[in-house]
């Protein structure tokens, strides 16, 4: 079996398009569709279910995929130690993780493989999620999940929201603070924005304008001088050394924080050593 049609195989399989796949893999779609049929006609099965959205593994598909899966990554490895294909490192994370949670992974696997090349994106949920449906990133750390079926989720952890703004003190009332205060987001989609709105609603409180900005940066600048109050997580307090905020009352408190791929996707050699060495693994 060539190794470029195991490839298309595994490709397909993850993106659950053919079309997505061929632009992944700098093919045309119709070589794409060759590709698939020389596998199907090789083991004289149907490897993948069609249909208007796209394609999905049989059950002899998911079999052959974890075998071709397993190949693969044996015949990556191996390019890579004999020189022959570059290591490749594509991953995501929210703009409130940021990419200072990476800094001594990617180090110590910069050290490893001197020619490392890293693709590192952030933004939203949707954002990452969409990022990695479409086969431009492989791993990506979200908070919150929008349930796509196409996107493995496996919850590693709890996020600590607080609210951050101006004349906080050790006894200030969290309820009566925030009344008719201007909300700060980075956008009204963001999540941690939706738990700071579902308090809003759920204990009838009244809520002043909604200001959007477009970093964390201003974001916080802007609550610490009293242009409103915006709600993060802990850490990204610590980050801007914001030392006056306010705990979440419960159950609003904790957002879960997610590691997501592609539902078909095996973690390579060099994801799992950046998810076993970063610090939020």
């Amino acid at each position: 079996m060539d190794i470029e049609n195991i490839k298309a195989f595994v490709m397909v399989a993850e993106l659950e398009s053919i079309s997505a796949a061929a632009i992944k893999l700098n093919h045309i779609q119709s070589n794409m569709t060759a590709k698939i049929q020389k596998v199907e006609k090789h083991y004289n099965q149907m490897l993948f279910s069609r249909n208007s959205k796209g394609v999905t593994l049989t059950e002899s598909g998911k079999k052959l995929y974890d075998q071709f899966k397993k190949i693969l990554l044996l015949w990556e490895e191996t390019e890579i130690k004999m020189g022959k294909s570059e290591e490749q490192l594509r991953i995501g994370t929210m703009i409130s993780i940021g990419g200072a949670m990476f800094s001594d992974a990617l180090d110590r696997l910069y050290n490893s493989y001197p020619a490392l090349s890293v693709t590192f994106k952030t933004g939203s949920t949707e954002y990452l999620e969409k990022q990695i449906v479409h086969g431009h990133l492989d791993i990506a750390y979200t908070i919150g999940a929008m349930h796509n079926k196409k996107v493995k989720y496996q919850k590693i952890g709890l996020d600590e929201m607080v609210i951050i703004g101006k004349g906080i003190r050790t006894n200030t009332n969290f309820y009566d603070y925030i009344f008719g205060k201007d909300l700060i987001t980075l956008s009204n989609k963001c999540l941690y924005f939706s738990k700071l709105d579902q308090i809003f609603t759920d204990h009838n409180i009244k809520q002043g304008e909604i200001i959007e900005v477009g970093d964390f940066e201003a974001l916080v600048q802007f609550s610490t001088i009293g242009m409103g109050i915006a709600i993060v997580s802990k850490h990204v307090a610590n980050r801007f050394n914001v030392k006056d905020y306010l705990e979440v009352p419960s159950p609003y408190k904790y957002i879960d924080l997610y590691l997501i791929s592609r539902r078909n996707h095996e973690f390579s050699c060099l994801e799992e050593q950046v998810i076993e060495l970063s610090k939020l693994a």
